[in-house]
């Protein structure tokens, strides 16, 4: 009989995280010690890992195998591709308050 999680858990054990991830533990560490993935410890050592970075585990295998990056060419990739992602939210940000201004003095102009 199979189980389904009703729920998102909250993080991931290094265990399950692998499972999901489809990778052997030991490469998932060895993700975590190049800093390619973030992940916490517990008391006793043990990783746990947010679920959110299955998708940058995906993007680590991706950039691996599609590319063929070292992990040191992931990891600039990786960190240019964030800063990327951030300006582009700058970007739409700055438009929809330009946008709004424009409304705002349009409104005004019409009164």
């Amino acid at each position: 009989m199979k189980v389904y999680a009703l729920a998102v858990p909250s993080r991931l054990s290094l265990d399950r995280f692998a499972r999901e991830a489809r990778l052997h533990p030991v490469l998932v560490q060895r993700y975590v010690a190049l800093g390619l993935l973030d992940a916490t410890r517990d008391a006793g050592g043990g990783l746990w890992f947010s679920p959110t970075q299955l998708h940058q585990v995906a993007r680590v295998q991706r950039l691996h195998a599609d590319l063929s990056l070292n992990y040191t060419a992931i990891g600039l990739v990786m960190d240019l591709l964030d800063r990327v992602e951030e300006l582009q939210t700058a970007l739409r940000r700055s438009e929809r308050r330009g946008h709004e201004q424009a409304d705002a003095e349009v409104a005004g102009g019409a009164a």
